[in-house]
Order: structure tokens, then sequence, then C-alpha cells
């Protein structure tokens, strides 16, 4: 059953770039004591998720931190490489950047996207949410392939 408002984000280790090369990241470690906005995208470096998506957020992330968001964090099952890369590559250092590569926690939300059809295999669906302490308030799963209900401006309405 896919998550809902109220549920806790369940208990994952995800990866992210660290200083020294791909380092292990806890969901309780990211959610725990803090009030967090993630947002999921299907993959980096797709066109929807670097021209729109992502951007969003980098450029919006000082008024959301402002709005008492601890954290903005970035998931997508690639792998850290490519998430340290893509958040180089967009300016993101404001943006946690959240690897699933092998898509546990997408898989424990019930927010799977068979991207088999693209070639892009397991994938997550494009959705944000607000989480407070480790309980999610908020979630906006896109119904289908734009961008409006996950977005940033989206997301800053709610808060």
């Amino acid at each position: 059953m896919t998550i809902q408002v109220g549920d806790k984000v369940p208990a994952v280790t995800l990866n992210m770039m660290g200083p020294q090369g791909p380092q292990e990241i806890t969901t309780d470690e990211v959610f725990s004591g803090k009030k967090v906005v993630m947002f999921a995208v299907p993959g980096a470096f797709t066109p929807g998720c670097s021209m729109t998506h992502l951007p969003g957020f980098v450029v919006n992330a000082d008024k959301i931190k402002a709005m008492g968001v601890d954290t903005i964090a970035c998931l997508s099952v690639n792998d850290a490489f490519v998430m340290g890369a893509w958040g180089e590559a967009q300016n993101a250092s404001e943006i946690l950047m959240l690897a699933d590569g092998n898509a546990e926690l997408t898989q424990a939300l019930d927010l799977v996207l068979d991207g088999s059809g693209f070639g892009m295999g397991t994938r997550s669906q494009r959705y944000a949410m607000i989480v407070d302490n480790g309980t999610v308030t908020h979630l906006n799963v896109e119904p289908g392939a734009g961008i409006e209900v996950s977005s940033a401006e989206a997301m800053m309405e709610l808060l």
C-alpha cells in the first residue's frame, strides 16, 4: 500500500556523495527531528527533472528553508555518483541528493514507476512530500507526466 499522510517514513539506508565518495545515510538521519521537503524524480539528467523539477527547488531553496524547513532532499533511483554529478551540474548545493540505487525506499513507499518500456527499468514516480520528524504530513504524487503538484511552488503553498 502506498505511503499515506500520517505514516512514518520506512527505515531504509540510502546513499549520497560525500567528500570521500559514496556514503550511506539512513532515513532516520534524514528525517528524525527535522522538517523535510523531499521530492522524487524518475531519473537524474532526464529532461523534465533537469529543466523544471530540480531547478525549481534550487531557485527556491532559501525561501523554502525560511518557511521552517530544515532539509530539502531530492531522491532518485540512481547511484550516488550520478546523483552527486547531477547535483553539481545543477548547482544544487542546498539540496540533499539521495541515491536510492536499489529502489529500496521507492519500493517501501510503494511509489515505483515501471520505466522498462523506455529502457529505464525500475524508477520512482514523480512526487513530493513534507515530512515532520519522520511522519508524512503532505504527499503529492503527480497523476501524469507533468510537474505540477510536486513542484517547489506547490510545496511552498503547503508550508
